[in-house]
């Protein structure tokens, strides 16, 4: 059972990671629809909770896969979502940094070069929906995230200020019963 379930996952977290334009960040919607949805790995709120403690650690955004891997099974879970997602890109990046020199003369590629960005803003947006919609849950919730990345895309300041000012407002917010 566990090496079938560890086959499942490395296949779920190489065939997302290899369709991640843009980073690990655009693999949050698939593997929250694969592990909250469609295998039942985890709940919306272990899933939240795994992608907030991934995002407050220091370090890659790869956490996120290695510590769902880690909840679905374990240490041996662990060492396979992080190796199923960096090792396929890792040989696909190798492979298009050798290629690019013989392509950027191609009139083809840089087009293509022009047309990436768009697609990895567009999923990139998409993982911030989705996470929204399973994180913030109320107006609060609402108030708390507009507040932060309003204040980190219109201000200056460093955003350990923004973070440190979200997290006192929810733990007060929840002192006061606003979370439930």
């Amino acid at each position: 059972m566990t090496g079938n379930l560890l086959l499942k996952m490395a296949f779920i977290f190489a065939s997302t990671a290899l369709v991640s334009i843009g980073g690990i960040a655009t693999m949050i919607p698939e593997i929250h629809r694969q592990a909250v949805e469609i295998n039942g790995w985890m709940t919306n709120d272990v899933f939240v909770s795994t992608f907030a403690i991934s995002q407050i650690a220091p370090g890659p955004n790869i956490l996120l896969m290695s510590l769902v891997g880690w909840r679905v099974a374990g240490v041996a879970g662990l060492a396979v979502a992080t190796l199923s997602t960096v090792v396929p890109t890792s040989l696909v990046a190798l492979a298009a940094n050798r290629a690019e020199n013989r392509l950027a003369r191609a009139a083809w590629y840089a087009t293509l070069r022009k047309a990436l960005p768009p697609i990895v803003v567009g999923l990139i947006l998409a993982s911030a929906f989705v996470t929204a919609r399973v994180a913030v849950r109320d107006w609060l919730g609402v108030a708390i995230a507009l507040g932060v990345a309003l204040a980190i895309n219109l201000t200056k300041v460093n955003p350990l200020i923004p973070l440190i000012c979200a997290v006192v407002a929810g733990v007060i917010a929840g002192r006061l019963g606003f979370f439930g």
